[in-house]
């Protein structure tokens, strides 16, 4: 998430709720490791979540039944083997079972060099580029059952804009920079300066096993763009990648692997840079003809399958040029801001976050506040599940709705998860009030969260971080998730089944 709309805005306030139609996408509620994990697989969507109540400490808002705890804060809480301070800028986050009770949580910090005084520190055995100093990477936290932390601990460093990524079905999470930088790129922050040694762009494998046990090398096989998210699909033979860019617009890409490979854990050793074929989406209109962008579409196209093709890249490395500039307008289906992207054993959840600024576009596409798609693998369609319908009146003025209205408008979508129930968990990076919201596909969205840090001030307004990386613990008792700043992480538990099943 590179750029985020408070980044874009300097004035308004939150816009849209989420509309869905009921009933379109019944099958999709019920995830089949749900019976395994001794969840309920009923078709009801659960009841609205009660509404919101401040929290006398300032961080963070919940509905009544529900608490939070803070498993680490940027700056305050320490990590293992002398490695310093938690790093800043928390963004996407996998959660894997350990056994014994305890829980890994990886977590991507995205920053550039210099961008914080807490960076994720070079520890040997973990650094990709020596050159991308006091930047990004991944933390490994231990926490209990409970969502106490145990031990944090770097997983890699010397990487850029570690963004978001995906839980690979083997325990690894795979992390992704959200860059595009080519070896002997300079730099200049924080009164340094400095050289890049390595390209940039890729997506690195991040183990459960300790500092010294790591493989910071890129699996090139995926290729260099900027990637957001990834998921991986159940039959080890497929990879789903978004690209969160512009200029033009960012692409969604099928991986596939070779016929003699099933993907497993050490991925940059076991992959060659050219295995398997790396593909663009090209979504499909009736008459066979491609959708330039998928702002094209409406909610009117709520719960309607569009046929989806696949064209190959030419080259994933991008050596002389950046893959989306590899194909004509027309060739592929672009999208502002591809997001996040999580998958279930039917299919692969897909966000665009927003789009409604003259470069956001086509001159005659339609503004919007945000997207889920869903992704069928046997089918191989596309489907809106959920749209945010853009106001500009909310979202590009300096006027807007009474703060009380905070928890009644949503816009932004950005990070999503699966819930343990088979219903959606969003977080929202929009404008004004920044919320975790709960999704139905085919159904409501209601507000589990909201954000009561203030940041900054813009035009008389508050500024609140985004949300970034939810997701459930295995056993879907608790829900963490990040505010991205001050980074901190945070464990929700409450009656989650009660109104998420």
């Amino acid at each position: 998430m590179a750029v985020s709309r408070r980044q874009i805005l300097t004035s308004g306030t939150v816009a849209g709720v989420g509309l869905s139609v009921a009933g379109i996408l019944p099958s999709l509620a019920q995830p089949a490791a749900a019976d395994s994990d001794g969840h309920d697989n009923g078709q009801d969507s659960g009841r609205p979540f009660p509404p919101l109540e401040n929290d006398p400490n300032g961080i963070l808002a919940l509905p009544a039944g529900f608490s939070y705890k803070v498993v680490t804060r940027e700056g305050q809480t320490d990590m293992s083997f002398g490695q310093g301070k938690t790093p800043a800028f928390h963004d996407g986050t996998g959660v894997v079972d350990q056994g014994r009770g305890r829980m890994v949580i990886i977590q991507n910090h995205e920053m550039t060099p210099f961008m914080s005084q807490f960076p994720v520190p070079h520890v040997p055995g973990t650094v990709y580029d020596p050159g991308a100093l006091n930047a990004g990477g991944c933390t490994v936290i231990t926490v209990d059952g409970n969502g106490t932390t145990l031990s944090e601990w770097v997983g890699i460093s010397g990487t850029v804009r570690n963004c978001a990524g995906g839980v690979a079905p083997w325990g690894s999470w795979l992390t992704c920079e959200e860059i595009f930088i080519n070896a002997g790129a300079t730099w200049s922050a924080g009164g340094q300066t400095g050289t890049y040694q390595k390209n940039h762009g890729y997506v690195f494998e991040v183990l459960q096993a300790d500092s010294a046990n790591q493989i910071p090398k890129p699996i090139k096989a995926f290729g260099r763009f900027e990637h957001e998210a990834l998921a991986v699909e159940k039959n080890l033979k497929h990879v789903y990648l978004s690209e969160d860019a512009s200029g033009p617009n960012g692409l969604f890409y099928r991986w596939t692997a070779p016929d003699d490979v099933r993907l497993q854990r050490g991925l940059a050793n076991i992959l060659s840079d050219t295995a398997g074929k790396l593909e663009a989406m090209q979504i499909r209109m009736d008459d066979g003809s491609i959708l330039p962008d998928v702002a094209y579409l409406t909610s009117a196209q709520l719960g309607r399958p569009f046929k989806v093709t696949w064209i190959e890249v030419a080259d994933r490395d991008a050596t002389s040029t950046p893959i989306r500039r590899q194909f004509a307008d027309g060739d592929v289906t672009r999208g502002k801001k591809f997001e996040g992207v999580w998958a279930n054993s039917k299919g692969v959840y897909i966000v665009n976050s927003f789009a409604f600024g003259a470069a956001d576009l086509p001159a005659d596409a339609t503004k919007h506040d945000g997207m889920v798609w869903f992704y069928d693998f046997d089918d191989e369609t596309i489907t809106l599940v959920t749209y945010f319908p853009h106001n500009p009146n909310f979202a590009e003025t300096e006027s807007g709705p009474d703060p009380k209205y905070a928890d009644l408008v949503f816009d932004g979508p950005d990070n999503v998860t699966v819930t343990p129930w088979g219903t959606l968990v969003l977080a929202e990076d929009g404008v004004r009030a920044s919320h975790v919201l709960s999704a139905t596909p085919g159904g409501p969205t209601y507000a589990i969260a909201r954000n009561q840090l203030v940041i900054g001030n813009s035009g008389g307004f508050p500024v609140f971080s985004e949300f970034t990386g939810p997701t459930f613990s295995p056993d879907g008792r608790i829900l963490f998730v990040n505010i991205q700043v001050p980074g901190i992480t945070l464990a929700i538990t409450g009656p989650w089944q009660k109104y998420l099943h």
